[in-house]
């Protein structure tokens, strides 16, 4: 029966191609892909002549550096906006979460290892609560991961009494988990490595295997899927624990790299996440998607926020840029959808 199932989602899948293909401008996936990769290389030379240093070693391992957690969130969510969803409460369970390994491990005595692994545990329940209210108490996902934020970034106080968290340097007992997952002797930053194979399994997960054909699917044509026979409600929440997954170990990186974990944290970082994701070809509305695309999104995010750095501009000024990155790639899928629609309708 599951065989037959899966046969009929293959078929289904094949159509929604095959319909894709008619559409110039989701035909031209490929191209946006090239066009983000263009624009990440103009804004490196961009900052390159009129940022400090911005060509040096240095400031290349920074941008690796304060990539790889957004990376982790953004690819994570990108199969969540691939089924037509969205979730605003990355940023604050990613801190939430690490405030609740601080927590056992500073103020309880719990080893290391087993607050680490408390800490993924603890961001893929939250994912799979977020699934939860989206498909089984129908929840839109803005207003589901919107409470979601709220509750995290409460909790987060909550359980810590507002006081930071402190994990261990490189000096430290514990100095394994620097040199394991913040840099390696020559000073590169472990956290690329992390998510250069986290990109490679999401990548195969996505693409080569049932789970993605679904989320594709579900993103194209829910209603269609479902009276297909195909448990939707599955794999939307399955989607939302996946990112899930990449939130508890951006957590971990975090943690890592900056050791001091601060509550009613993380707000903004969400948006880093869901602008890259849509920056590289992923589209709000749901069904396109690349992760390949959300990588090159990631990677345009980290040399603006170094880049403007490099060019003594104060915090508001990076937050302001930023902002306009966010609403020009949202303006961008809006152009997307739009042209879309009306080639279809020709």
């Amino acid at each position: 029966m599951e065989k037959s199932k899966d046969r009929g989602i293959r078929r289904f899948v094949e159509k929604i191609k095959d319909g894709i293909q008619q559409v110039p401008i989701l035909k031209n996936i490929g191209m946006q892909k090239v066009l983000a990769f263009g624009a990440l290389i103009i804004i490196y030379i961009f900052f390159a002549i009129l940022g400090r240093n911005f060509t040096s070693s240095s400031t290349t391992l920074n941008i690796l550096a304060s990539s790889y957690y957004v990376g982790f969130l953004a690819i994570g969510v990108t199969f969540i906006i691939i089924t037509g969803g969205i979730d605003l409460s990355l940023g604050a369970l990613m801190m939430c979460s690490a405030l609740v390994g601080g927590k056992l491990y500073r103020d309880m005595g719990v080893p290391l290892w087993i607050a680490l692994i408390v800490m993924i545990l603890f961001a893929v329940l939250v994912g799979l609560i977020n699934g939860l209210m989206v498909t089984k108490l129908k929840l839109p996902p803005f207003i589901a991961t919107l409470g979601t934020m709220m509750v995290c970034l409460g909790l987060g106080s909550i359980i810590t009494n507002t006081s930071s968290k402190y994990f261990p340097t490189i000096l430290e007992s514990d100095g394994w988990f620097g040199r394991v997952f913040f840099k390696s002797a020559n000073g590169f930053p472990l956290g690329a490595v992390y998510l250069v194979a986290f990109y490679l399994i999401a990548f195969i997960i996505l693409n080569k295997t049932k789970i993605g054909r679904y989320i594709f699917a579900i993103g194209s044509n829910e209603e269609a899927v479902r009276l297909s026979g195909i448990k939707v409600d599955l794999w939307k929440t399955l989607a939302y624990v996946i990112s899930g997954v990449g939130v508890g170990v951006g957590s971990i990186l975090y943690a890592a790299t900056y050791t001091v974990v601060i509550p009613n944290t993380g707000n903004g970082i969400e948006l880093q996440a869901i602008a890259a994701v849509v920056i590289g070809g992923t589209s709000l509305s749901g069904g396109v998607g690349s992760l390949t695309g959300t990588m090159i999104g990631v990677f345009i995010m980290s040399i603006l926020k170094t880049g403007l750095i490099s060019m003594s501009l104060p915090a508001p000024y990076q937050t302001f840029f930023t902002g306009l990155v966010v609403i020009g790639a949202v303006l961008l899928d809006v152009y997307r959808n739009k042209k879309a629609n009306q080639l279809k309708k020709i």
